[in-house]
């Protein structure tokens, strides 16, 4: 059976990252974006992480440029820009497709587990995928749920 620890990913800085570093965690994995109406919800994101994260919770950012163009930068702008205007400090990825043949792997397997009303596709930026703390996909939000929405899940998998 697939996990979110089978997966790995390029960090914002570069480095690679194994995503089996979030094993036993409850992890809420978003594909976010600089330009975009929902932008405002790094700040509920970053709320989430604080409030959870001495619990065994994380968020993972992942920044995506296929919905409107709404990711231009390059990867060190969007680091601090997110930390600039919203204080982030959980993980945030390189840049990745979502969507397509060229789409991140682990967007391809949370697509595959929970495949929304699209029938498999990522609608639009920050949409939401919740992972357990056994690796496995508990649930999928789209762009519109704000995160404070999310909390209880969040609690329960805790």
């Amino acid at each position: 059976m697939t996990t979110l620890g089978d997966f790995s990913a390029t960090g914002i800085d570069g480095t690679d990252t194994d995503l089996s570093a979030y094993e036993g965690n409850v992890v809420l994995v978003v594909n976010t974006a600089s330009q975009c109406g929902f932008t405002p919800q790094y700040q509920g994101l970053q709320e989430l992480h604080d409030t959870y994260a001495e619990r065994g919770f994380t968020v993972l950012g992942f920044p995506c440029d296929q919905f409107g163009n709404q990711e231009p930068g390059e990867d060190a702008e969007i680091a601090s820009f997110c930390e600039r205007n919203f204080g982030v400090t959980f993980p945030l990825f390189s840049k990745v497709d979502v969507n397509g043949d060229e789409a991140h792997p682990l967007f391809q397997w949370l697509k595959k587990e929970q495949s929304g009303l699209l029938g498999g596709k990522v609608k639009w930026n920050f949409t939401k995928f919740l992972i357990g703390r056994d690796g496995e996909v508990i649930d999928r939000f789209s762009p519109t749920t704000e995160p404070a929405k999310i909390a209880g899940k969040v609690e329960k998998a805790l």
